[in-house]
């Protein structure tokens, strides 16, 4: 196994106030042992000497980036495939002799998903490990809460997983890779009213702000071709609670229900459904965890759509992914290829683009600037375009179904 992760002395873990909370709240989540290996840095990420600049994470020999996701949790595959996507991005690089004779280093810590830690491992790490930027956070409540203090620092805030609508604004910090979760929902009613000509859709949210963008997406698409949602359910973040959820929509009798949740709580629906009998198409969008749900669901999976935001890894014919699928193996080759370490792969090959380009005086602000100032890159056939006022690089999205074989296929 390539990844060859080492960790953290707990000294070195414990050495202020702040990592103590931390250490206080990820004990109560599963112990030392599991607060050690999820704030781990791999032997590729561990510091090295050099002579720090002015800037922040910026080093004569290295520039060091830092990501808080959740690596424990109904979320964790989410976390894990962010970062190797990530990490072999950054590998395969550094491999090549870095960016402009830098390389590239990556610190991850666990947030479980949970606004308050990545609050927390925020401010660790803009303040304590002074990163870069922060890159590859998982998460709409998360991200809401870590936005305000990374445009405070004008740390740039790279390519989170999530589509929502507030960091679409193009004078935060924030760079956005990845199609905007109204996209995604514009995309699944379309699909379900046109294509499958249904008109009974229900809806099942996360009861939070991830959910809740969600659900407001699909009410604007549906509203726009004056339709209405037959049931609406909620249930409770990191929780499998959905039983009643689904009960309550149930008894309106749909032909199709929409979730937006995170897989293990999506998988615990879909599988309830099934086991009463409830006739319907099942949808989904790219946050769920592609692999994690077709895993969670089996053979109950088979006829499962899920809108993403990155192309069909197993038939993609650009040179991005036959790249990325090497980059992988190389990083881990135990790991199988998916969605998610895609967008990670995708996130890390974008950041190394605008580095390249922004030369070796890099800064925050350069960095940002040439976000700002538009202009097209293209990923081996993946092309982002970003401008002054878009801070959003692509606006793909793909629909897929899981066959037969529990394997996704791009649905045309």
């Amino acid at each position: 196994m390539v990844k060859q992760e080492k960790y953290m002395d707990l000294g070195i873990l414990l050495r202020s106030s702040r990592s103590l909370a931390l250490f206080t709240v990820l004990l109560c989540m599963g112990g030392a042992g599991s607060l050690v290996a999820q704030t781990g840095l791999a032997e590729s990420e561990q510091s090295t000497e050099g002579t720090a600049s002015p800037v922040p994470g910026l080093y004569e020999d290295r520039i060091v980036f830092g990501q808080s996701a959740a690596f424990s949790g109904p979320a964790a595959s989410l976390g894990n495939g962010m970062h190797a996507g990530i990490g072999a991005a950054f590998q395969e690089v550094n491999l090549a002799g870095g960016i402009h004779g830098r390389q590239l280093e990556l610190i991850r810590r666990n947030d479980g998903y949970e606004p308050e830690l990545a609050i927390l491992n925020a401010r660790t790490l803009i303040e304590e490990d002074e990163v870069f930027a922060l890159i590859g956070s998982v998460g709409t409540p998360t991200s809401r809460a870590v936005l305000p203090i990374a445009n405070a620092a004008k740390v740039p805030y790279i390519a989170p997983f999530t589509g929502a609508g507030f960091l679409r604004d193009p004078h935060s910090y924030t760079v956005n890779l990845r199609a905007s979760y109204d996209q995604e929902t514009q995309r699944i009613v379309s699909f379900l009213t046109e294509t499958l000509e249904l008109s009974r859709i229900a809806i099942v949210y996360q009861d939070d702000s991830y959910g809740e963008v969600g659900f407001a997406g699909i009410q604007k698409a549906m509203n726009a071709i004056d339709k209405s949602l037959v049931g609406i359910g909620t249930y409770p973040r990191n929780t499998l609670a959905v039983k009643t959820a689904l009960l309550d929509i149930r008894e309106t009798n749909p032909q199709a229900v929409v979730i937006i949740g995170a897989y293990a709580p999506t998988a615990e629906l879909i599988l309830w459904a099934k086991k009463i009998d409830l006739d319907a198409v099942f949808i989904t969008i790219s946050f769920v965890g592609s692999q994690a749900l077709a895993d969670a669901l089996g053979a109950q999976g088979t006829g499962v759509y899920v809108t993403q935001v990155v192309p069909t890894h197993g038939s993609c014919t650009l040179v991005i992914c036959g790249e990325y699928e090497q980059a992988l193996h190389a990083f881990d080759q135990d790991l199988k290829p998916g969605f998610v370490s895609l967008e990670g792969y995708l996130a890390g090959r974008m950041t190394i683009d605008l580095l390249e380009a922004v030369g070796p005086d890099v800064t925050q602000d350069k960095f940002m600037a040439l976000v700002r100032s538009g202009g097209l890159t293209d990923l081996g056939g993946f092309a982002l375009q970003f401008g002054t006022e878009d801070n959003q690089g692509s606006d793909l999205v793909f629909l897929t179904v899981i066959d037969e074989r529990q394997l996704y296929r791009a649905v045309r």
